[in-house]
């Protein structure tokens, strides 16, 4: 039984002290994780974050890990030759890799390879992230390795929710684990820069993250009606809205977009705008919205990460919702975001059904915006999650 008074995701950040780089690069994914966007989400700061970069005191080795004290455990490990070398920090890498293969498919050592060979010398089976095979800038390569532990943690939490599901079938956990996170890329064929942009975007997916795209007709197969996959297909990935000149003109780039708002799918607006707009379609806000020039390929990488987040707080928010909804009603609705109108759109029609009670990620909506939902749908209740867990009363 799982306990919601823990943590659901704790991620450690394993580095020996003789490596120089060490220090910047935990730093870097510190920050990424313990910035204010994981906060509603995660509580407090954002997602729990520690070091084990010294000798514990009276040791040649690091403090233990504690895997039981969350739900999951991601244990990154920085490595190089003097981690390898060192044969008190390679045994304690390599008994973490054996507790937490034991411990199931919530906690994972995430190996990270900064020098060729290290692996081999310090004798883990877990896969790694090749650092010491990336291309670009230490900046560039940064934001990789956060776009791919990211990606790692939204696996993670999969298997979790998984888990909480189905406890004693663990194979479906496993599938859950392996299954790739896909994403819907919702674009305008009907400018220059629409399908040019998306095929640039599905390139980066494949070539670097292991996501799965689905970017149009192509990939329907045969026999079977464009719209029932289309708007399935929808539901079950996460979105890239390329919003170009012609984007909101389009039907079916506005159906997309009202079936992902409708489906609480994760969901970035990649702006490339290049000229003029002439009717901004009102459903593609209350989402990220990235700048990506027209023309330019060099902001991809910040699309697929924002995206990358919205799918890990979409998780991290359904660990939440899962222990959370043991103590709720059917009036009750869980939603990803903060509501907007269109949310009012998936309530029950019933007009004999208990008044609706909308809970989302904290903190509460501004004054403004709860005063057109009570002008709008005066019998809807809006509540934050943590307003929602104390019982407040409107």
């Amino acid at each position: 039984m799982a306990d919601s008074t823990r943590p659901f995701l704790v991620v450690y950040i394993v580095w020996h002290p003789g490596f120089t780089d060490g220090p910047g690069i935990a730093e870097t994914l510190r920050k990424h994780f313990r910035r204010k966007l994981y906060e509603n989400v995660a509580g407090g700061t954002g997602l729990s974050v520690m070091y084990r970069s010294t000798a514990a005191p009276g040791a040649a080795e690091p403090l233990p890990i504690n895997l039981d004290e969350a739900e999951a455990t991601a244990v990154v490990v920085l490595t190089n030759s003097t981690f390898a070398a060192d044969a008190a920090w390679s045994n304690y890498v390599r008994e973490l890799g054996t507790r937490t293969e034991a411990a199931g498919l919530g906690s994972r050592v995430f190996p990270v390879s900064f020098e060729e060979g290290v692996l081999d010398n310090l004798g883990l089976e877990e896969q790694a992230l090749r650092w010491d095979r990336w291309s670009g800038s230490d900046e560039e390569r940064r934001r990789r390795l956060v776009s791919e532990l990211t990606y790692e943690f939204c696996r993670m939490l999969r298997h979790y929710l998984e888990h909480l599901k189905r406890p004693a079938e663990e194979d479906h956990a496993l599938e859950a684990y392996l299954k790739k996170v896909q994403v819907f890329l919702s674009h305008s064929k009907h400018d220059d820069d629409g399908e040019r942009i998306a095929h640039s975007i599905r390139e980066r997916l494949h070539g670097g993250h292991g996501l799965s795209s689905f970017f149009d007709v192509h990939d329907i197969p045969a026999g079977l009606r464009f719209q029932k996959v289309l708007l399935q297909q929808v539901r079950v990935s996460a979105m890239v809205a390329i919003h170009t000149d012609s984007y909101s003109s389009r039907e079916w780039c506005r159906r997309e977009i009202i079936e992902a708002k409708r489906w609480n799918v994760p969901l970035v607006v990649a702006n490339s705008i290049s000229d003029l707009d002439e009717r901004g379609f009102p459903y593609m806000g209350n989402v990220p919205v990235v700048r990506l020039e027209p023309r330019g390929v060099d902001r991809i990488d910040f699309v697929i990460g924002r995206l990358l987040d919205e799918v890990l707080k979409d998780f991290l928010w359904r660990c939440k919702v899962e222990l959370a909804s043991v103590r709720a009603d059917p009036s009750v609705v869980f939603v990803p975001r903060p509501p907007e109108l269109i949310t009012l759109a998936s309530l029950p029609a019933a007009v004999d059904a208990p008044a609706p009670v909308i809970v989302y990620p904290d903190p509460p909506l501004s004054a403004e915006e709860e005063r057109l939902f009570a002008d709008v749908a005066p019998r809807v209740q809006l509540r934050s999650l943590t307003e929602w867990l104390a019982g407040a009363v409107r």
